[in-house]
């Protein structure tokens, strides 16, 4: 914690648009993918991905999406240019096995091309609105278009979709025994800077307890030798801080004679040894969830 740190820091208005965007998408991330199906007033479909995306209300169900002007020539999307004709948006969910048919969707193709063709993907009609749904989409959220907002005329400038959602699909493998959507069988995927995606399943999942039921003691309540550890990370020293209560110095003890006393032999001669090999069985214990433990072995350094 008390390593020092080294930034590079930017003006936004002195960098050219294009490194901009690079370091936007770059440094926030991953990013959700909205893959938007539209329709225009003749009744030709569309469908593009868009990253700047994101759920912003459960009720009323708002997602806003942001097909951005062009950066290269200032052009509008055809996405856009649909919802303010057609104000209804499908916004599709993307999984792993439809990556490659997402970016292939989101190819500068013609007005009036359909990229349900172009990516090889199924159009099926939806229940409340016009625009088709993705077939191959794990989740399809139908909307109606409340409002577009325009953040600028610029190469670049996001013009917000602000959508309300009307009815919702889930495919039903994907629904866990509550009828919840369950991450690992989602499968789903997020961009990040430049060709990079990221999976959302397997070994790439973890949880993290919230603090819901009454916040901990916090990292500021820790020894401070402790919160400057040079062995455990500031992840792990959170997860000591979410503690309710401090152990009493009874229980340490206890701890100490039956899981530290080796510890205590081995380094008797040697303190700052000794405090370093206590944080590492710290670490070791928060790593398999013994947070407890973990807090009662940086404790039994002060009793020496």
């Amino acid at each position: 914690m008390s390593k020092e740190l080294e930034f590079a820091s930017f003006d936004p208005k002195g960098l050219s648009g294009r490194d901009l965007h690079g370091k936007l998408l770059g440094g926030i991330a991953p990013r959700p993918i909205a893959f938007a199906s539209t329709i225009d007033a003749s009744g030709k479909l569309n469908l593009a991905p868009f990253s700047y995306f994101n759920v912003f209300s459960a009720h009323p169900p708002i997602v806003i999406f942001s097909p951005a002007r062009r950066m290269k020539d200032n052009t509008t999307k055809h996405t856009l240019e649909n919802v303010l004709d057609v104000p209804e948006v499908v916004i599709n969910l993307v999984d792993f096995a439809m990556v490659h048919q997402c970016s292939l969707a989101s190819a500068d193709f013609d007005r009036g091309v359909s990229e349900f063709d172009k990516a090889g993907l199924t159009p099926i009609a939806s229940e409340l609105i016009k625009p088709f749904r993705v077939a191959e989409s794990p989740v399809q959220l139908e909307c109606k278009v409340n409002r577009v907002e325009s953040l600028g005329d610029e190469g670049g400038a996001g013009q917000l979709v602000i959508c309300e959602i009307v009815r919702m699909h889930f495919r039903k493998d994907v629904l866990n025994d509550q009828g919840n959507p369950d991450p690992q069988l989602l499968d789903l995927v997020g961009r990040c800077g430049g060709n990079a995606y990221v999976r959302a399943s397997g070994a790439a999942l973890f949880d993290v307890p919230k603090p819901l039921v009454a916040p901990g003691i916090g990292v500021d309540a820790l020894p401070l030798e402790v919160q400057n550890s040079r062995i455990l990370t500031g992840n792990e020293l959170a997860q000591l801080g979410s503690i309710l209560n401090m152990p009493n110095e009874t229980d340490v003890n206890e701890f100490k004679l039956i899981e530290l006393s080796e510890l205590f032999i081995e380094h008797e001669d040697d303190a700052t040894a000794l405090e370093h090999a206590l944080h590492r069985f710290a670490s070791d214990c928060i790593q398999r969830g013994a947070i407890e433990d973990g807090l009662k072995a940086v404790m039994a350094f002060n009793l020496g």
